[in-house]
């Protein structure tokens, strides 16, 4: 029995028709991506299948007693909030009913307090809410995190975790997400695939990110022009049938197109076509005249073009034993690096390592606390804004990209502001939208119209491809990879790393900076990941920091040696026992054991990290004397 069914569903806003007879089936063990281009209606079918709004036409049918939960696409605020108060609030329903049922059993009972005692009794044995307690810390050792932490002290990746327990802490039937991978650095996206590659119910979700699309999705679902299709493949396969399935269309839409030319020039030869006779004739061709008006095309592909300037110096920045820091924290230390024209640099580490600091001390923007930088001539920058500082929410989209131009050149050539802006898929009606009112995609595209209407021989880009559509996101692709410029890119889009840069700057941690040939596979298959990880803020650290030990510049004692000597292997030791737990608690039936046998394992469990922790702190403490 599926989880979700879409039966013949119709939806439209106002004459934009979102859906049109779409249907599909969602079951246990599906994780199913939905893609289509920006605007298509990816949102509002996410709405749908969350049963938050109702279709025009035909059914959307859930099975009964289901459990739907949703992982937001903004981040959860940083806050005063605990950990364990954010995940708690994910079952905020049983504690209503918890705190209903202890007040009306505190209370005076008459007949009816009675009857609703039993109703609310009733309630929470059908969703096992007698267990809330045993239930989040279930989530919050199983996802290992910090629960007495305030949201305030957690990093972007962090709270992303928190907010993976406020949903799953439910243990929804389906999950659903959207852009999941919005915030997260390389090192969080990761994690988060290997949970939800963990998660034994159907996932349904929404992202740009072509690398967890094709670890992730055992099927497809395509939203274009309306039409709902179903692929039961991965992505790979999917694109191949969708090469296809556009091939024959086209071949469909010649031969349609070719015999309606074919019955309009017959219907100019006049008195043949009014004959009695050809009256069934004639309102064929009316029938193909609404076909064809009635037809949906596709969605036209950005037409994205450099506006390059004169070739900049052959250096463009060269770092000499170059040292920052900021605030008592070492962004980078004794950095020797040179940049030279045409070099495609990517930046991977985590978020707030300093790749943005960086960009700025090899533009000029900041100097180096010590060391020497020297820059190149001629350089003439365009930069993208994560944040996207540039754009106002009050302008239009023409008054933005134009500044008051009717028109800008182009590599030479004149083109009108509008003109310009339909390359990018804006029609004039759309341009002149204020910038509050589009989509997060559309607001990417107008910065990406801004960045590269400005004459440029370096391009920096920080998170470029965050809400593009996939179409749009390949063809931002081939344009950096034909820039003969240089181009310093940040971005979490492992895919769009490999196919762009072609070498890396890596943050491996207490300001040492790498740089590796070849984009982010060429890394990991160099190095085999990062060398050290950012502070974790949860009391199971990463078990890699045994691989980073400092330098020792203290001889230590022969029984403290022995003491460190041991420690990797007691790390390991403990490791082993603690993923077999971690495993056994994670089984189907573990919570049907009885209650004191569950305890007594999760309390194991929970001294096994503390075991794990101590050893950490140990042979971090040994390895610096």
């Amino acid at each position: 029995m599926p989880l979700l069914r879409v039966d013949q569903v119709g939806l439209a806003y106002g004459h934009h028709i979102l859906l049109e007879d779409a249907s599909c089936q969602l079951f246990k063990g599906d994780r199913v991506c939905l893609v289509g281009r920006n605007g298509a209606g990816k949102s509002t079918f996410m709405k749908l299948a969350e049963g938050l709004i109702k279709p025009d036409s035909g059914t959307v049918w859930f099975r009964p007693g289901i459990k739907i939960a949703r992982l937001e696409q903004e981040l959860p605020s940083a806050d005063d909030r605990t950990v364990l108060e954010v995940v708690s609030s994910g079952l905020a329903n049983i504690q209503e009913m918890l705190n209903a049922f202890d007040k009306l059993s505190a209370g005076d009972m008459d007949e009816a307090a009675l009857n609703k005692l039993s109703h609310i009794q009733h309630e929470l044995e059908a969703c096992d809410g007698w267990n809330i307690d045993q239930k989040i810390n279930e989530i919050i050792t199983r996802l290992s995190l910090p629960k007495e932490k305030k949201m305030s002290e957690l990093s972007g990746g962090w709270r992303r975790r928190v907010s993976l327990g406020q949903a799953l802490v439910s243990s929804p039937d389906i999950l659903l997400l959207d852009e999941p991978t919005n915030h997260l650095d390389i090192q969080a996206i990761e994690w988060l695939e290997n949970q939800l590659l963990d998660f034994n119910g159907a996932i349904l979700f929404v992202t740009h990110d072509r690398s967890l699309v094709r670890r992730l999705a055992t099927k497809i679902i395509e939203l274009d022009r309306g039409t709902l299709r179903a692929f039961n493949c991965g992505y790979d396969s999917f694109l191949e049938e969708k090469a296809h399935l556009l091939e024959v269309e086209d071949q469909q839409n010649a031969l349609f197109d070719k015999r309606l030319a074919q019955e309009e020039v017959w219907i100019r030869q006049g008195i043949k076509a009014r004959r009695t006779r050809n009256e069934g004739r004639v309102r064929a061709l009316k029938k193909l005249r609404e076909e064809r008006s009635d037809r949906r095309e596709k969605t036209g592909t950005a037409n994205i073009n450099v506006e390059q300037s004169a070739i900049s110096g052959k250096l463009v920045a060269e770092l000499e034993n170059a040292t920052f820091t900021f605030a008592n924290n070492c962004i980078f230390k004794n950095l020797n690096l040179k940049v030279i024209r045409g070099d495609k640099i990517g930046l991977i580490g985590p978020n707030g390592v300093g790749k943005t600091t960086l960009l700025k001390v090899l533009l000029g923007e900041l100097a180096p606390t010590e060391g020497s930088i020297k820059l190149g001539t001629k350089l003439e920058v365009a930069y993208f804004d994560q944040m996207r500082s540039q754009l106002e929410d009050n302008k239009t989209i023409v008054d933005t990209v134009g500044q008051g131009r009717d028109s800008i050149s182009i590599n030479g050539k004149d083109r009108h502001i509008m003109s310009y802006l339909g390359d990018f898929l804006f029609s004039p009606e759309r341009a002149r939208t204020p910038l509050k009112a589009l989509s997060g995609g559309e607001r990417n595209r107008v910065q990406l119209a801004c960045l590269f209407s400005q004459p440029a021989n370096i391009l920096v880009m920080d998170e470029p491809t965050n809400d593009l559509d996939v179409e749009t996101l390949e063809l931002l692709e081939s344009v950096l990879v034909e820039f003969t410029g240089t181009l310093l890119l940040v971005s979490h889009d492992r895919e769009f790393m490999d196919n762009v840069v072609t070498s890396t700057l890596v943050f491996n941690g207490h300001g040492r900076i790498d740089e590796y040939v070849g984009g982010y596979h060429d890394w990991l298959r160099q190095s085999g990941g990062f060398i050290d990880h950012e502070p974790v803020e949860t009391s199971t650290p990463q078990h890699t920091v045994k691989e980073a030990a400092p330098a020792k510049t203290k001889k230590l004692s022969y029984k403290l040696q022995r003491e460190l000597d041991e420690l990797p292997n007691l790390i390991d030791k403990l490791e082993a026992e603690q993923e077999a737990l971690h495993l056994e608690s994670a089984s189907a039936d573990f919570y049907q054991q009885d209650q004191a046998v569950v305890s007594q394992k999760l309390e194991q469990l929970a001294n096994m990290d503390k075991k794990l922790q101590r050893a950490y702190e140990r042979w971090e403490e040994l390895s610096e004397d």
